[in-house]
C-alpha cells in the first residue's frame, strides 16, 4: 500500500484517555481538565501519519485557532489543492493543522513545545500584518464523521491587532472577516467544527 504522508508523523493520544477524562460531542470549555493531560509526556507520541488517519483508536491532537478582530471572524475556503480533500471546498473558521515530529526533539510532546507548534503553524498559513496574542479556550470533538473519528481540536482564539491578514498558502483561499450573524447565514457552508466554534463563539469569546 503506498502512503500518502510517507515521511510524517503526527501527535496521538490513546482514545480511552480521552474517554476516561471524559468524552464528549461539540465543544468543553473545562481546559484544565483535558490539556496538562493531554500535553504529559507520559501520555502523548508520535505516530505515522497514514496509519493515525485510519485509526479511531488514537486522537490526533490538533490546534484549531480562530481569528478575532473588532467583532468580526477570519473565514476562509479550503481550495481543492487541500492536504484534506476530506475537507476540500469547505468553509472554515479555524486555522490548524497536526502538531507533527519537528515540533520536537523527542518521541513525546509537553505544553511548551505544543504552543510552539501551534504558533509555527499560525505562521506557516497566514501572514498577519499586526501583533497578535492566543490562548486556548476550549477542547473540540465531533465523532460524527470520519476525519472527526481521529482527530482532537484544541481551540485557541487568537486576538489581532489588525485585520490586515493574507493567506501563505494556495489551499487557503478567499480569506475575509465577517461578524457571528453573516457567519450563520451560511452556517451550512462550514466544515463541521467550525460550525460548532460558531455555535458556541459566544461562550468562547469569555
Amino acid at each position: 500500500m503506498s502512503l500518502r504522508y510517507p515521511n510524517e508523523h503526527v501527535l496521538v493520544v490513546p482514545r480511552p484517555l480521552f474517554d476516561q477524562l471524559g468524552s464528549f460531542h461539540g465543544l468543553a470549555y473545562e481546559v484544565d481538565r483535558y490539556l496538562p493531560v493531554l500535553l504529559d509526556p507520559a501520555n502523548n507520541y508520535f505516530l505515522q501519519r497514514d496509519e493515525a488517519e485510519h485509526d479511531p483508536t488514537k486522537k490526533q491532537i490538533i490546534p484549531y485557532a480562530i481569528f478575532h478582530h473588532r467583532g468580526k471572524f477570519l473565514r476562509y475556503v479550503r481550495s481543492k489543492k487541500s492536504g484534506e480533500q476530506r475537507l476540500a471546498a469547505k468553509a472554515s473558521l479555524g486555522i490548524g493543522g497536526h502538531i507533527n515530529s519537528d515540533d520536537a526533539a523527542v518521541s513525546s510532546l509537553e505544553r511548551s513545545t505544543y504552543l510552539a507548534g501551534v504558533e509555527r503553524e499560525v505562521a506557516e498559513e497566514l501572514a498577519i500584518a499586526g501583533s497578535w496574542s492566543h490562548r486556548v479556550v476550549a477542547l473540540l470533538n465531533d465523532d460524527s464523521n470520519e476525519v472527526g473519528q481521529v482527530h482532537l481540536g484544541v481551540v485557541h482564539l487568537v486576538e489581532l491587532e489588525t485585520d490586515e491578514v493574507t493567506s501563505n498558502e494556495e489551499t487557503i483561499i478567499d480569506v475575509g472577516f465577517y461578524t457571528p450573524d453573516e457567519l450563520r447565514a451560511g452556517r451550512d457552508q462550514l466544515e463541521s467544527w467550525s460550525q460548532l466554534c460558531l455555535d458556541g463563539i459566544e461562550r468562547l469569546m469569555a
